[in-house]
């Protein structure tokens, strides 16, 4: 059963479990497309995957897929404790691409992908539709769609051990995909690949999510996966939501201390008031600037990203010299650490910078400006307690 795509289909997800040393307590909704929940490593973003997939089974609360069309409404509860109902993970047709793929070892890409359409094959649905069998022809096909999608064609009788990290990951999908699951979930994909694997194999799911029509949800620990393949994003710490929302808004402004930190801002520091948009940041040697915005009672921060800074000549720095939105900082003393393609350039006062170089560039002299501006515009003011 091929998903329809008409119906406006969501998925509600209000669970609680107790975990060593913290509680679990998830409450989102999640839409068609791929939404990501960051996280630092054991703060529960696996346990609510395999909570959705029906792996581990909640203490309490709801998992629910949803369907909306005009003025009709339906859907199905995977899992309610208060009406003790628990589908199964084979009914649920929720996929789950584990970190290591979980192929069968024994068994040829194949009959892998065949292995997820034997039997039952789960298609309880809106409108009460039993599960139906496929024919051995039908899964033939099916199989053989999967093998052309994936681009799988010349590795069907190969094994698992066989195939390269990027094989695995496509014959996995494969066996996923096959059965047309409303939802699918990813956990860590790519934790365990070195750095050039990772990026081809994000690129090639990149692709294959802008063809899938239902939900997706992927946990990293990694901001830069989650910029690229979520439209929206969870940041999650110990078994809770911190904030949530459009992907992009939630890096421009992450509103507390411990989201910027998760999106990757190194650059908090405490603030005083000075009034008219001013303030001191206490953590920077006491360095004033300028917001182009209110400063609430709320906001205890400000956050700088390494690559806001705009770096200036003496001269350059002329040019603002008595403006209010001037925003300089000298560049004194600075701690110079040279990587292939970028410095890192650290302040006197604190603050950390990032400047792009070239692998045949090896002169830190040529890296450091004078001075660095910040535009008012580009100051996260935040709230919470700097870490």
């Amino acid at each position: 059963m091929a998903i329809d795509t008409e119906r406006n289909l969501h998925l509600g997800v209000e669970i609680r479990k107790k975990l060593k040393g913290f509680e679990l307590e998830m409450n989102f909704q999640a839409k068609r497309g791929c939404m990501g929940i960051l996280g630092p490593s054991g703060c529960g973003k696996s346990m609510t995957l395999k909570s959705i997939a029906g792996i581990v089974t909640p203490d309490a609360g709801r998992i629910a897929l949803q369907y909306a069309q005009g003025e009709a409404a339906g859907g199905r509860v995977l899992f309610d404790s208060s009406l003790r109902i628990n589908e199964c993970p084979q009914a649920r047709r929720v996929g789950y691409l584990f970190q290591n793929y979980a192929l069968f070892p024994n068994m040829s890409v194949e009959e892998n992908i065949v292995a997820g359409l034997k039997g039952k094959w789960a298609r309880k649905a809106v409108g009460g539709r039993r599960p139906a069998t496929l024919s051995g022809e039908a899964i033939k096909r099916r199989a053989a769609e999967m093998i052309e999608r994936f681009r799988l064609g010349g590795l069907e009788k190969r094994y698992p051990a066989q195939l390269s990290g990027g094989q695995q990951q496509r014959a996995a999908l494969a066996r996923i995909m096959a059965y047309e699951p409303e939802v699918v979930l990813f956990d860590e994909p790519f934790s365990a690949m070195d750095t050039h694997l990772r990026e081809k194999l994000r690129l090639e799911l990149l692709e294959m999510l802008k063809k899938y029509d239902g939900i997706s949800i992927l946990v990293t620990h990694d901001r830069d996966e989650a910029y690229q393949l979520c439209k929206t994003m969870l940041l999650m710490d110990q078994g809770r939501v911190l904030a949530g929302g459009n992907t992009m808004d939630l890096f421009k402004n992450p509103v507390t201390c411990k989201a910027a930190r998760f999106t990757g801002c190194k650059n908090i520091s405490r603030i005083e008031r000075l009034g008219d948009g001013r303030i001191r940041a206490l953590d920077w040697k006491g360095l004033e600037l300028f917001a182009d915005r209110p400063i609430g009672e709320e906001i205890t921060a400000v956050g700088i990203r390494a690559h806001d800074f705009e770096p200036l000549s003496a001269g350059e720095a002329e040019g603002f010299a008595g403006r209010r939105d001037a925003n300089l900082i000298p560049v004194e003393n600075p701690s110079i650490s040279e990587m292939p393609f970028e410095w890192y350039v650290t302040l006197d006062n604190g603050l950390w910078w990032k400047r792009e170089k070239s692998i045949h560039d090896h002169s830190p002299a040529d890296a450091v400006p004078a001075y660095l501006r910040i535009e008012p515009s580009a100051l996260m003011l935040l709230s919470g307690e700097v870490e």
